[in-house]
């Protein structure tokens, strides 16, 4: 009953699960908030759950018409919605057991090129003895080589638990600005700001270009955008692609010792990835650039004495009225340039809290996440903002001023610090960026 595609072993799922198992499996998927925002995801998933109890292999069209809606004359050739919401469900299931059902011996997926559940054995996950240790489970990453190939050392090192962090690494993490993220046994997420990509097919289905649109940035929105005009957007595929900028593999190695030091289990995804239920269950950790923040931006901005300006390159002291604006977008050659760094930190619930190590670009990204993993800078911090009370330090934001030239940084100043008032943060949405 079993069969193995590469080194993918596939069980039928009446052989893993009995029914009444399946259904209230899928009811746990459900209640995830894993499926978003259609109804369409829960409707297949449950069909499909009923033809795995009836062992039946459903066909596309009985999925298009069934559970889609669409007419029994439907054209599966000329219409892939029915293939995009199998792929996006084979998606949603692989991300629901990144996080859940992890006693489970089975887990529930979508194998590639069918239209049924199977049941895939869990890997087995064995954990270093090593107090330290951090887990990490590295999602849908596409980073340039650097970043890549720090990542990957990175992630080594912390598996195998085999290089100590580093003395000033140590000392950072018993500062009081990271305490409220380190000193607790709440897991912590740290999130990359990618720029989410996709492909656009030639007339012969090949991808011909890759494109970085505005507005959609996660597989979801591309969902949202295929949906609404289907006849002009059939060729765009979702290639499971993301990009990050240089300066974040910087920041990961200088923010990732520190919380090694927790010895706390540290997960890692794409802000493309990140769902309501993530900020919910986590501490939150970003690294990336601030036009990169996406579900953070509202929390972020909501307390802050900073709005947008007419660009992520921009921001407003509200107070002041004075524009913190960056030029290190595209320096010219042996140019002297100026950027700005921003870091964050307040409660997003009585449980979490979120910190944001951000940059309008590299520069100010990557002065950041030195600052933070600095003593004597994260102690001007708490000069700064004049106050070393519990609340002051879990509930500020900072601004770095950077210089640098030809893309390195030979000076910054720390030149705005503001207490946030935290409890604006899920009051009633207000804009971040100035209009």
């Amino acid at each position: 009953m079993s069969q193995s595609t590469n080194t993918l072993v596939l069980v039928s799922t009446i052989d893993a699960f009995s029914a009444a198992d399946l259904r209230a499996l899928c009811a746990r998927i459900a209640s995830s908030g894993v499926l978003g925002r259609s109804k369409h995801y829960l409707a297949l998933l449950e069909y499909l759950v009923a033809c795995s109890v009836a062992n039946k292999t459903p066909k596309e069209i009985e999925l298009a018409t069934e559970v889609l809606g669409k007419p029994a004359d439907f054209d599966v050739s000329a219409d892939s919605s029915v293939r995009v919401y199998v792929h996006q469900l084979r998606k949603k299931l692989a991300a629901y057991y990144a996080g859940n059902e992890l006693d489970s011996a089975y887990q529930l997926a979508i194998p590639k090129g069918k239209y049924s559940l199977a049941a895939v054995p869990r890997p087995v996950i064995v954990e270093s003895g090593r107090a330290s240790l951090l887990k990490l489970n590295l999602n849908s990453v596409l980073l340039g080589l650097a970043v890549l190939l720090l990542s990957a050392n990175l992630i080594y090192m912390l598996a195998t638990g085999n290089e100590p962090s580093s003395p000033s690494s140590q000392i950072a993490a018993t500062h009081p600005v990271w305490s409220s993220v380190l000193n607790d046994d709440q897991p912590i997420l740290l999130v990359m700001g990618d720029y989410y990509i996709f492909g656009e097919l030639n007339a012969n289905g090949n991808v011909a270009r890759m494109v970085r649109e505005f507005n959609v940035n996660s597989s979801s929105d591309l969902e949202d955008l295929q949906f609404s005009d289907i006849e002009h957007t059939e060729n765009y595929l979702d290639l499971d692609l993301s990009y990050m900028p240089e300066g974040s593999a910087f920041a990961l190695a200088k923010i990732v010792p520190i919380l090694q030091n927790s010895g706390k289990t540290v997960n890692i995804t794409m802000m493309s990835d990140l769902t309501s239920a993530d900020i919910r269950s986590n501490h939150i950790v970003y690294i990336g650039y601030i036009s990169a923040l996406e579900k953070l931006t509202a929390m972020a901005f909501a307390g802050s004495g900073l709005r947008l300006g007419r660009s992520y390159d921009e921001l407003l002291n509200s107070i002041t009225e004075e524009y913190y604006t960056s030029d290190a977008g595209l320096p010219e050659e042996g140019e002297p340039f100026r950027d700005y760094g921003l870091f964050s930190t307040f409660p997003a619930s009585s449980d979490t809290q979120v910190v944001l190590i951000s940059g309008m670009r590299d520069a100010g990204l990557m002065h950041t996440a030195q600052a933070l993993s600095d003593n004597t800078a994260l102690d001007d911090l708490v000069v700064a903002i004049d106050s070393d009370t519990d609340e002051a330090v879990a509930s500020f934001e900072a601004l770095y001023e950077v210089y640098g030239v030809d893309r390195l940084n030979f000076e910054a100043n720390l030149v705005y610090t503001h207490l946030l008032d935290a409890s604006q943060i899920w009051r009633s949405p207000q804009s971040a960026r100035l209009n």
